[in-house]
């Protein structure tokens, strides 16, 4: 089933294109009451290549853990400022995500500048993407931006437990390096308010937590 949609998804413009072409053909050889349905089936199709894109199948390809197959469908657009925006605030995340598994943080940072420059996104994606640019300046070194962005995040409001767990854990580090021990504990305890699920994040705040224990006050 997927296969079959697969297809359908990749080469819509062209089966969009032949069906208005065959639509007309009925509508002069035959009749126009039957012309009009492919006619108008294939206007759709070319619709959905340009407004929505292949972007639909990346979640399958995610859960298959085929990045690969995610970054050659994502590289298929060729016309992103098309796509809707809600459309194209996800593509521009994707490939900002790509850029940063790739470490070529520059190119991520910008990626996530046009997802949110683009509009349309709900407040969930303005603070995932405002944690993921507070993510990137933390691991480049600038702290004050990462600050910024990261406050932001989590003034936009984050889409769950790990995610808000993570931006506090990042403000509570940046405040640690300030030596502003009052916020470090502030955003400790926030991290560890939000109840985060994943082992990683709960490790990590295991490790704050002996810092925080050798602060005095």
């Amino acid at each position: 089933m997927f296969a079959f949609r697969r297809f359908l998804v990749l080469n819509r413009l062209w089966i969009g294109l032949l069906l208005i072409v065959l639509g007309v053909y009925a509508g002069f050889a035959l009749t126009w009451w039957l012309g009009w349905l492919p006619i108008f089936i294939g206007a759709l199709m070319i619709f959905a290549h340009f407004f929505v894109g292949p972007v639909t199948l990346l979640q399958r390809f995610i859960e298959n853990g085929d990045v690969e197959g995610a970054q050659k469908l994502i590289a298929s657009v060729k016309y992103p400022n098309l796509l809707y925006k809600p459309i194209r605030s996800a593509y521009y995340m994707m490939k900002a995500n790509f850029s940063t598994m790739n470490e070529d943080f520059d190119t991520a940072e910008a990626e996530l500048r046009k997802g949110i420059a683009s509009g349309g996104a709900d407040k969930d994606f303005q603070g995932t993407a405002m944690l993921q640019l507070g993510s990137l300046a933390y691991k480049k070194g600038n702290m004050k931006e990462a600050y910024e962005h990261l406050r932001k995040a989590v003034k936009a409001g984050l889409p769950d437990a790990d995610s808000s767990a993570t931006a506090y854990l990042q403000l509570s580090s940046i405040c640690m390096q300030r030596r502003d021990f009052r916020g470090t504990k502030f955003y400790y305890a926030r991290a560890k308010a939000a109840k985060p699920k994943s082992e990683q994040i709960v490790e990590q705040l295991n490790e704050m937590k002996k810092y925080i224990s050798r602060i005095p006050g």
